[in-house]
């Protein structure tokens, strides 16, 4: 009995011995702590690692964390959380640690690379530049990657379209860039430091390929500036989307959207995902993207927006440096909106049967046409929308070669491809209007007869028009039955959209290395960019589709019964059984580029920290584009051949080759590009900086493309578009509010009028190019300012007037150029350019919760060269909630467009396809007295209809 008493004590304290060791040593080797902020408020979903380490944990809603696995006596601990400044701290096991975090408010220390010749703080840099970060993006739910650049002051942004063929322009530079053909003319959009694509021409550019989802880790924006010299076709600006790099701990983000967009409730469905962590031996990887289904507000029976992206990177971590592989695939649909009628230039508005969701683009149809380049066929359908692919590899090369030096080097090869299958212009076409025939079967195919006009799917017959010989020989067209819709909107009328055919191939590699040379005055950089682009592209306009003035219009067939000028008499049908016809003759020709563009350039960057508060910069850049290729086009026979059936009373296939002519260029552009500013500090809190810049850029591909014809070959004179400004900025920052004001001049000469106007006997000629010289003088406004720990607020403004310096535009009197004359609207306003664009974003947090509400302002616009009348001002709201369920999982909500505004961004003039063909600026102000008076409708594009979204946000 004594033994085993005397066992079971022993039993018990062994017990309690091994217990409290056990306690101890797993104290230990347990970090404890709290992360606040300045004012002592604990901060809650920071992500606390140890350094060189895979240990890592999140704060609690007390601001709490735990790091259990800690074999060091001493680490250091690497804090992070959205909308504080990131900061190390040395922290020992079984102490508690209390790290305290400064607010971001403070965006004048962040770091930025994009546009500046060193890395620099936003107070000490001579350059305009705004950011942000992956926060920031997080909260809203932009429409397109230029969506976010509305956050950006002195950014003007047309994204009404969709997610393609949007606008950016900066400090008044929206000459040509209200169709979003032409959208990216003088600002980079760049990916990690490299072009997205380096040529831009018509219907190709940039956003075909970029889009924002959870890999972004930030956005940079730089304006005017230096871009201009570390940039190449830039002097309006920088904008660059910087990719997340894995780190050392293994970490994810998955986000799951559900949007209700528009009144009927349209589907959005929307998933990201992001990945990143460590490998062995100091590599590092990252791979994300996304894939979204959109049916969109305005629903033409297909969904608008379809597909999505894969990016990934590998990084390898050097002794004195760093190595990137990265790639991208991109896949994808996307439609844009098209114009749709609108009465009052005053206060516009749908016309009656249209709303904010109306949309008039042709249903899903498939059609099939000839190839008359290639051979073979070409098939059409609106539901395919616009095909975009991006196939990307590169290498990103950092090394600090020792002395002071650093080579950095990046390079990418992508190949891109774009295929229209979707619907162009919709316009208007009069039943007795004798131009509608003759677009669609020439003069030879007019007839004395019955014009019957049927629904596509019933056969029922919905129109009919006569036409009789008049005094002149030529037709003369009267409506006998009438039971078409839309009918009070445009009498006597129907929708004519045009299909264009767009296939596009452009293989490109980009590379961009630059040496720095750092001492302790004096950062010297020299650097270099070469970019090669092979365009191959074929276009023409392959059919026209014929259908109902109606909300979702409904396709008209159209057949002509009697005798034509070319002697056929009896049955002919002028569109096939749909409602596709065939743009006649040469009216439809179809062409193709073939283009070869070598840019090389060399620039240089000097700064001189003269003492602790001036600092002087300059720059220069000296430029040499290579554009060699040529032009086919090919012209169809007039009269009626038959076509591909035999039949020349089928008028929807008459079209055969007549011949194909060639025109070859080989241009060559030297610019050089010069930037300078001086910066002074006066203290930490207060900045001031002055910077002139010129900067050059070579003109897009459009200027080749437009000379097609042997007959005006010699038209051909490329120019350089200069750009001049002259910016001071102003930085200050308090413990609660940063604000930056630039106030800047800004001259831009040797911008391209381009014009279309009718050929005699049919189709259409490009004059000889004219050039334009614009003004404008403006400020920029950004400010953060934190009212208290709940409260703060973010705005920016930019007020600016724009004038024409010196522009002259073709009139056409007659087909033809020979009776051709000029007017010139120098000294008025510049068109498209709002006097004043406003942002403000107050934001309440509070613990787990946050909500926020955008007010944006967008000014009166002059609608055209001629300053016929001003498109009005409008104000949008976007209101934004998010909650903090737990460490990992967040949701949020978001309605964009929450009063429905039906705010204009573009519009296209009364009248049918002529009127429409001559463009905007041909409406002068006693056309726009005349349809005031008619209450003549016209058509726009306004911003999105009201959108919610329901995101849920889980990190791991």
């Amino acid at each position: 009995m004594k033994t085993q008493s005397i066992n079971y004590k022993n039993y018990l304290l062994i017990l309690f011995l091994t217990c409290a060791f056990t306690f101890c040593f797993g104290q230990s080797n347990i970090l404890s702590g709290k992360i606040e902020d300045t004012g002592g408020q604990p901060i809650q979903g920071a992500t606390i690692k140890v350094k060189n380490s895979n240990l890592g944990t999140v704060s609690d809603h007390l601001g709490a964390f735990q790091i259990a696995g800690v074999t060091s006596r001493s680490v250091i601990l690497q804090v992070s959380s959205i909308g504080y400044l990131n900061k190390e701290q040395q922290a020992s096991p079984g102490q508690n640690t209390t790290v305290i975090l400064t607010s971001e408010n403070n965006k004048m220390d962040e770091v930025f690379v994009t546009g500046t010749f060193d890395k620099r703080k936003r107070m000490d840099a001579s350059v305009a530049i705004s950011t942000l970060d992956a926060g920031q993006i997080e909260r809203v739910v932009p429409l397109s990657a230029a969506d976010l650049l509305k956050n950006v002051p002195g950014v003007f942004v047309n994204s009404s379209l969709g997610e393609i063929r949007n606008s950016v322009a900066s400090r008044g530079i929206t000459v040509g860039t209200q169709d979003g053909s032409f959208g990216y003319e003088y600002v980079s959009m760049q990916e990690d430091g490299l072009p997205v694509t380096n040529t831009t021409y018509f219907n190709y550019g940039p956003d075909f390929f970029l889009r924002p989802d959870a890999t972004l880790y930030r956005l940079e924006a730089v304006r005017g500036g230096t871009a201009s010299i570390t940039a190449a076709n830039a002097p309006g600006g920088v904008f660059n989307y910087v990719s997340k790099t894995g780190t050392d701990r293994f970490e994810g983000e998955l986000r799951t959207k559900y949007g209700l967009v528009g009144i009927d409730g349209r589907s959005y469905a929307r998933l990201d995902l992001n990945i990143g962590g460590p490998l062995k031996n100091n590599w590092f990887y990252n791979i994300g993207g996304f894939y979204r289904y959109d049916e969109s507000g305005r629903y033409p029976g297909y969904p608008m927006n379809n597909g999505g992206q894969v990016k990934a990177n590998v990084v390898k971590k050097l002794k004195r440096g760093t190595l990137k592989f990265f790639a991208k695939y991109l896949n994808d649909k996307n439609g844009y909106v098209q114009f749709i009628p609108t009465k009052d230039f005053d206060k516009p508005r749908p016309a009656q049967g249209f709303d904010i969701n109306a949309t008039v683009l042709m249903p899903a149809v498939d059609y099939t046409s000839q190839d008359f380049r290639y051979g073979g066929s070409i098939s059409f359908n609106p539901k395919n929308l616009v095909k975009s692919k991006y196939r990307s590899g590169g290498v990103n090369w950092e090394q600090q070669l020792g002395a002071g030096w650093t080579l950095n080097n990046a390079a990418r090869y992508s190949s891109n491809d774009i295929l229209y299958n979707t619907p162009g212009a919709v316009t208007a076409m009069s039943t007795t209007d004798m131009t509608s025939y003759f677009l669609m079967t020439g003069q030879q195919g007019l007839g004395i007869g019955s014009y019957s006009f049927k629904n596509g799917k019933t056969g029922t017959e919905l129109m009919q028009v006569t036409s009789t010989l008049g005094s002149n020989g030529l037709p003369v067209y009267t409506v006998n039955k009438n039971e078409l819709p839309g009918q009070d909107l445009l009498p006597n009328s129907i929708f004519m959209t045009t299909f264009g055919a767009y296939k596009n191939n452009v293989k490109e590699f980009v590379d961009q290395f630059s040496f720095q040379k750092v001492t302790d005055k004096m950062n010297f950089t020299l650097g270099g960019y070469y970019g090669y682009s092979n365009v191959r592209r074929y276009s023409g306009i392959d059919g026209i589709a014929l259908s109902t003035i109606e909300n979702r219009p409904q396709l008209i067939s159209l057949e002509f019964t009697g005798a034509t000028l070319a002697g056929t008499t009896g049955l002919h049908q002028i569109s096939n059984s749909d409602g596709i016809a065939q743009a006649y003759g040469d009216n439809g020709a179809s062409l193709t580029f073939n283009a070869k563009q070598n840019q090389a350039a060399l620039f240089f960057g000097h700064t001189w920290y003269i003492n602790p508060q001036l600092t002087f910069d300059w720059g220069l850049r000296y430029e040499n584009v290579n554009i060699k290729g040529y032009n086919e086009r090919i012209y169809m026979k007039t009269g009626l051949q038959g076509g591909t059936d035999g039949n020349p009373k089928t008028f929807y296939d008459n079209n055969t080759v007549d011949k194909i002519t060639r025109v070859d260029y080989d241009k060559t552009l030297h610019t050089v590009s010069f930037s300078g500013a001086l910066n002074y500090t006066f203290n930490t809190n207060i900045a001031l900086y002055g910077r002139y810049s010129q900067g050059k850029k070579a003109p897009d591909l459009d200027v080749y493309f437009a000379t097609n014809r042997p007959e005006t070959i010699g038209l051909l004179h490329p120019q350089e578009r200069t750009t001049r400004q002259i910016e001071v900025g102003l930085k200050a920052k308090t413990k609660t509010l940063n604000i930056f004001v630039t106030p800047f001049y800004s001259v831009l000469s040797g911008v391209p009028n381009g014009q279309f106007l009718q050929a005699s006997g049919g189709g259409f000629y490009t004059p000889e190019m004219l050039y334009g010289k614009y003004r404008t003088i403006g400020v920029e406004i950004e400010a953060e300012w934190k009212i208290d720990k709940h409260f703060n607020i973010r705005s920016i403004a930019t007020l600016q007037r724009s004038k024409i310096v010196n522009l002259e535009s073709w009139v056409a009197n007659n087909p033809g150029p020979e009776d051709d004359t000029k007017i010139s609207y120098s000294g008025n306003e510049t068109d498209n350019n709002a006097r004043a664009i406003f942002n403000l974003t107050p934001t309440y947090l509070n613990g787990k919760f946050y909500t926020f509400i955008t007010w944006s302002y967008l000014g009166k616009r002059q609608a055209n060269v001629v300053n016929t009348f001003t498109l009005p001002a409008f104000s949008q709201f976007d209101l934004g909630a998010g909650y903090d369920l737990s460490k990992s999982v967040k949701l949020s909500l978001n309605i964009n467009n929450l009063l429905n505004t039906y705010g204009v961004m573009s519009w296209v003039r009364p009248g049918g396809i002529l009127e429409t063909l001559e463009g905007n600026n041909s409406f002068t102000k006693e056309q726009y007295t005349l349809a005031v008076q008619k209450q003549s409708p016209y058509a726009t594009v306004s911003i999105p209809p009201r959108a919610s979204f329901l995101t849920a946000t889980f990190r791991f």
